[in-house]
């Protein structure tokens, strides 16, 4: 069974795919982007895969890659094109290579055009193909900055992608309108730059004549993902080298939801440390559950009004009966400006599972 996932990061309209085998638990993800690497490692976790190796399309010029990030904190490995000219991979690809995951493989084709190193991974079943910045869906990658050859993107398309199978889902690297997937049938009939019987003369005058400015991160994003991402001199625009680091104040973790948690026996251990805000109702406080020790209780829907009443001084666990009603009070917070919180996961039922001490409530 194949576990896949097709992630977007809104600030630069980048699809980012995760590819899990599940019989083995090896996963790959392809085109990570740096902002996005704790959402993308709390996903890996959740769903109970390693992540063996980050895969990079090309050399991309509106973002900085998650790659070096993610292997500092899995350990996985760094393949991109042998054309890119990047230094700090684990892996460099060529034409007809083979990245394995499991039992799953990836076939790898140079599609050059919009990079050098632009590189289309297709699925071993050739159901699925990432084709990058190569092939969009009703449209191509621009050729007009970064060794761009609409020339040679004419022919990578048609020898590389438009071979495939007419059923086979195409996954590009970017959509700027919302589109998530294509096919090799729709693009080779209903691509406008580049399908039905439009010949290499015609696509090579349609795309020097798109004038499209320069994306605003290329002089930031392409001297990093140089580096596969890693920074270097902190240069203004490129993402820290601890800019995702985890709060240092209790063991937290970052669900694929968003949301930091702490385990009921991560909060014990620092119960004399934070402020525990309870956010049912007064009756559910006094109820059979109870409540945990020096709790305060101020309702959910009220907390957006009386937020100003807690410290700023001191980190805030939120605690419901299951932790629902938390995880939105965290929400809450972050917008009234406490930036310290965390949700206590399974809420009250999971402290009582657990054995902790607990103030009133049944026996």
């Amino acid at each position: 069974m194949l576990v896949f996932r097709q992630l977007f990061d809104p600030q630069s309209s980048t699809y980012t795919y995760l590819l899990g085998d599940r019989p083995s638990g090896i996963a790959v993800l392809i085109d990570p982007v740096f902002e996005q690497v704790r959402r993308d490692a709390a996903l890996i976790g959740e769903l109970g895969l390693t992540l063996f190796a980050t895969l990079e399309t090309h050399v991309h010029a509106d973002h900085v890659t998650g790659a070096w990030l993610l292997k500092r904190r899995t350990g996985s490995k760094i393949m991109l094109s042998a054309a890119s000219g990047a230094e700090g991979g684990d892996r460099y690809l060529t034409q007809d290579d083979v990245v394995a995951f499991g039992g799953r493989r990836l076939f790898v084709r140079a599609t050059p055009g919009h990079t050098n190193g632009c590189l289309t991974y297709v699925l071993d079943d050739r159901s699925m193909a990432f084709t990058g910045d190569c092939l969009l869906i009703r449209g191509a990658g621009r050729t007009d900055f970064q060794e761009g050859d609409s020339a040679a993107m004419y022919r990578s398309i048609h020898e590389q992608i438009f071979t495939l199978p007419d059923d086979c889902l195409l996954y590009p690297a970017h959509d700027y309108r919302g589109l998530t997937v294509t096919s090799v049938a729709e693009e080779r009939r209903f691509n406008p730059r580049i399908g039905g019987e439009i010949g290499i003369g015609d696509f090579t005058g349609y795309m020097k004549n798109l004038g499209l400015s320069h994306p605003k991160l290329i002089d930031v994003a392409v001297p990093a993902n140089l580096r596969c991402g890693r920074p270097e001199n902190q240069a203004a625009g490129v993402p820290a080298a601890n800019a995702l680091a985890d709060p240092a104040w209790a063991p937290l973790r970052y669900s694929f939801a968003g949301v930091w948690e702490i385990d009921p026996h991560g909060l014990e251990e620092h119960q004399g440390e934070v402020q525990i805000l309870d956010v049912r109702e007064a009756s559910e406080f006094s109820g059979p559950l109870g409540h945990i020790k020096d709790a305060a209780l101020i309702p959910l829907g009220e907390l957006a009004g009386r937020a100003g009443e807690l410290s700023r001084d001191r980190p805030i666990v939120a605690v419901c009966r299951a932790g629902g009603r938390s995880a939105q009070a965290t929400v809450i917070l972050q917008k009234a400006g406490l930036t310290r919180v965390a949700n206590l996961a399974g809420g009250m039922l999971r402290w009582r599972a657990q054995g902790l001490t607990v103030s009133g409530g049944a026996g």
